[in-house]
């Protein structure tokens, strides 16, 4: 490795709840990985200490690092962990509320125990401005600028350190709302100040309030945690640049998620989502089902055509976060571009206990890496999802992530049979098939989120696994799901670090524009999307793109006249027409809800556009040269439990480099460094292309 080139090798970081990945990309195509334990109270002192590693295992002086991608959780916990700023908003009179009201939806009908999630800005904090903008854009009522700088007082008083601003009707006029932001910050610098105009300029007053008000929040959390990070790589020779991957699965430069943090909450799982439609084409299966199982949680994703399916807006909470149309209302609503992504509190450190009503519970609360599961000995005294895999034989019983993490068998056993086996009167291996089958459902579900209910078929789409879990769940997630392809990624248990080697740079810009599709002026559109791509070109040229590597992806959001929500159509190449985009969008009405309205208006609310830049340095799946540590793995036989009720059978157990020589038929546990592939018998585990493998799923009772 001596002879690469200075400043040429990447390095993507993801900061998971139980182990941060790190994964060193080399320009011929080779890559080194390391799992390093999480360190909740400062990640970078994880992240620094990963690269370090692999550094090292590469060969290489700290100057060789070109760039560094990173995936972090601290916004999504600093949410989680209820850890934030102590936040103020400044409303228009009237409206500071609108948090408590949101949509007014429940996400189950039938729960009596659910309560609303508390707002993260008490009613004390929420102060009115005196000012009114029309839906047109027309000022109703000035600004009253005395007001503005009395509330910035009371703020200072009380101790608060980051407000947010959100005026009504500021998509249509935002410079009231861009005034008062430059009074708080005149009057009281030391405040953090974020405009909705400055995150998100649309419609929709609560979704628009919401994000503002949890940029607002995460933003001290964020800026601290990125400068501490910069410090910690300065500390061990490296002063590469940092791209912080966003929610959509793009990559966003340090400055931009210093400022708008709000657009990385979903920043982890993003990116083995954008590395999987990078690799779904190289393996000729661009239509995919993304099911990516960590410590903490375990998401689910869909890729068609080589492309991530994205949202205009999605709820973060805790247990199950999803952009279900149909399941809102218990947690805090983001309207920024994202991943269509469902999370489940369902991975390898999920606890198994026993509730009040003696039924067996499966996560969201998590072991997490420190202490982790019961098989570290660290003090978990709870069964987790990883200690009933090792019950049934599917783990190393001696050490896990190469060798490196020493386990004892003994200590799974024992906590599956105090806390589940025993309490409900089974056997231990049945006490452990449950908590895995739990499990299973949960994840199920979550990808059922994606799918079903948009309209798609999981049986029609290829399963692609990775995570620490994902290979060891996959195929029992796949026939739940009446699904026949497995595929594991390459890396797959640092899968999302690598992905985000993949990633790109992408700016997101949005322009309102409410009038019925019929109506809309075409230069009145052409303009806006012109504009857009001025704003678009510029943020990337100060990123260091040239013309040339920038690409512009043009959509508009529709829907019926007098609806609330709208769907994000396309432009194609060729451009916007009235005709042509009224029909796109019934095909897309059609193929989400599954019927149209015959005759009925459409109405064009906003013009959408993203700016990417392509750089040439991405990772190339169709060429990869792996670690040959990374596919080492054990030789032998052990007792693995496939089925509740079966008695345990001898599988083989076979490094993954061994698929090289041939297709290995189950029943069998495939070892690499970072995950285990369980082959269950009548399966059959074979190499594939750009280091994937597929494995040929068998009957259930095979």
């Amino acid at each position: 490795m001596a002879g690469t080139a200075t400043g040429m090798a990447r390095i993507g970081v993801d900061v998971g709840g139980t182990f941060t990945d790190v994964v060193l990309a080399t320009p011929d195509g080779r890559l080194f990985v390391n799992k390093t334990t999480t360190t909740p109270r400062d990640p970078g002192e994880g992240v620094a200490a990963g690269i370090a590693a692999v550094l090292a295992e590469a060969g290489l002086a700290p100057a060789a690092v070109a760039e560094i991608v990173h995936g972090t959780t601290v916004g999504s916990n600093t949410i989680l962990q209820k850890a934030g700023a102590r936040t103020g908003l400044l409303a228009t009179r009237g409206f500071r509320d609108v948090l408590e009201i949101g949509r007014i939806r429940t996400p189950g009908m039938f729960d009596m125990a659910w309560s609303k999630p508390e707002p993260l800005v008490p009613r004390r904090w929420r102060l009115e401005a005196r000012e009114r903008v029309a839906a047109d854009g027309s000022v109703v009522v000035p600004l009253d600028e005395a007001g503005v700088r009395e509330a910035a007082a009371f703020l200072l008083a009380e101790g608060v350190e980051s407000v947010a601003v959100a005026f009504i009707n500021s998509y249509a006029n935002e410079a009231h709302e861009r005034r008062a932001a430059a009074i708080l910050r005149e009057a009281a610098p030391g405040l953090l100040v974020t405009a909705s105009c400055e995150v998100m300029a649309e419609i929709q007053e609560y979704e628009r309030t919401s994000t503002a008000v949890v940029n607002a929040y995460i933003l001290p959390a964020m800026r601290g945690y990125l400068s501490r990070l910069a410090e910690r790589l300065a500390a061990i020779g490296v002063g590469a640049p940092v791209q912080v991957m966003a929610s959509n699965g793009g990559m966003v430069g340090l400055a931009a998620a210093r400022e708008r943090p709000v657009f990385a909450v979903g920043s982890g799982p993003a990116g083995g989502v954008a590395g999987a439609a990078r690799l779904g084409p190289a393996i000729s299966t661009p239509d995919l089902i993304v099911f990516d199982m960590g410590g903490t949680t375990a998401k689910a994703a869909i890729v068609e055509g080589g492309q991530p399916s994205l949202v205009t807006e999605y709820e973060f909470r805790d247990g199950i976060s999803t952009p279900s149309r149909f399941t809102k209302g218990a947690g805090y609503m983001l309207k920024v571009p994202a991943i269509d992504i469902a999370e489940v509190g369902s991975g390898g450190g999920s606890l198994a206990r026993i509730d009040a009503g003696g039924l067996l519970v499966v996560g969201p609360q998590s072991a997490g890496g420190d202490p982790g599961p019961a098989c570290y000995g660290r003090g978990t005294e709870l069964p987790t999802v990883t200690d009933a895999n090792m019950v049934l034989g599917y783990l190393n019983p001696e050490a896990l992530a190469g060798g490196s993490l020493r386990v004892d068998a003994a200590l799974s056993r024992r906590a599956v049979e105090a806390h589940v086996a025993r309490p409900l009167g089974l056997g231990l291996e049945e006490a452990a098939h449950g908590i895995r089958q739990v499990a299973n459902v949960n994840m199920a579900r979550a990808i059922r989120a994606v799918t079903v209910e948009r309209g798609k078929d999981p049986r029609d789409l290829a399963l692609m696994a990775f995570g620490g879990g994902g290979p060891l769940h996959a195929v029992d997630v796949a026939r739940l799901l009446g699904m026949r392809r497995v595929l594991v990624s390459p890396v797959s248990g640092v899968f999302s670090a690598a992905g985000m080697l993949a990633a790109e740079a992408v700016h997101e810009f949005v322009r309102p524009m409410l009038v019925p599709l019929d109506a809309g002026d075409p230069a009145v559109v052409a303009a806006g999307f012109a504009a857009m791509e001025a704003e678009g070109q510029a943020a990337l040229a100060g990123e260091g793109y040239d013309r040339a590597a920038i690409r512009l992806r043009l959509a508009a959001d529709l829907r019926y006249l007098g609806q609330s929500s709208q769907l994000t159509v396309p432009v194609p190449g060729d451009g916007f027409a009235r005709d042509d985009m009224a029909g796109r969008f019934e095909r897309l009405y059609r193929d989400t809800f599954g019927y149209v309205a015959e005759g009925e208006p459409v109405e064009l609310v906003n013009l959408r556009l993203s700016a990417i830049g392509v750089a040439q340095s991405r990772i190339d799946f169709a060429r990869l040269a792996l670690d040959p540590r990374a596919l080492a793995g054990a030789h032998g036989e052990r007792r693995v439990s496939f089925a509740r009720g079966a008695a345990p059978v001898l599988a083989r157990l076979v490094p993954r480099a061994a698929l090289a020589d041939g297709p290995v038929h189950g029943p069998a546990i495939v070892e690499s460094y970072d995950t285990t592939i369980v082959v269950p018998p009548g399966c059959v585990a074979r190499a594939a292309a750009a280091g994937c493998v597929e494995i040929e799923m068998g009957d259930d009772d095979a």
